[in-house]
């Protein structure tokens, strides 16, 4: 790992932080500094758990891949968890059948973004197809996981309680 991949850690946990300002505010944490403070806070962790996979990376090779894996999967649930919760905002809609479309934006956003970063920095340098060869399968099996997400997401909070009591923003 290089310079460059701290700077990306960096940058990610920034992207992060400002995406999940929307779900955090939805969940009642409203306060403006707290809020403020979660791009400048994310990056920090993601640095630092970024570093903690170049130190086990000694004994385990894998854990630099895993270690990038990561900090970009927290990245792509910050950006479809952040975009749905604001587009359900902006909507109102909560739950029922309409709201697995209000899902399909921040999806997409996020496996796009999944795909760059995977492609160009996670796994870059591996053997394989080129960009479009290789978006092709991934589209394919993202329609498939489009389809279980929103699903999920349509059946929990249509037919599902709240565990904790929150309200059906809440439990978005």
């Amino acid at each position: 790992m290089n310079k460059i991949d701290y700077f990306f850690a960096a940058l990610i946990g920034f992207l992060a932080g400002v995406f999940i300002i929307p779900t955090a505010f939805k969940l009642g944490l409203r306060q403006a500094g707290f809020l403020m403070a979660l791009p400048l806070i994310a990056p920090i962790l993601f640095v630092i758990g970024f570093w903690v996979g170049k130190f086990l990376a000694r004994w385990f090779a894998f854990f630099e891949q895993l270690s990038k894996f990561i900090v970009v999967g927290f990245l792509n649930t910050a950006i479809d968890f952040g975009m749905l919760n604001l587009l359900s905002a902006t909507t109102g809609i909560t739950s029922g059948i309409v709201l697995g479309g209000v899902n399909v934006p921040g999806f997409s956003v996020a496996i796009a973004n999944s795909f760059f970063w995977n492609k160009f920095w996670v796994f870059r340098g591996r053997e394989g197809g080129g960009v479009l060869q290789d978006f092709s399968k991934f589209l394919f099996i993202t329609i498939i996981g489009l389809v279980i997400n929103s699903g999920i997401i349509v059946i929990l909070t249509t037919y599902v309680s709240s565990p904790l009591s929150l309200n059906s923003a809440g439990w978005l």
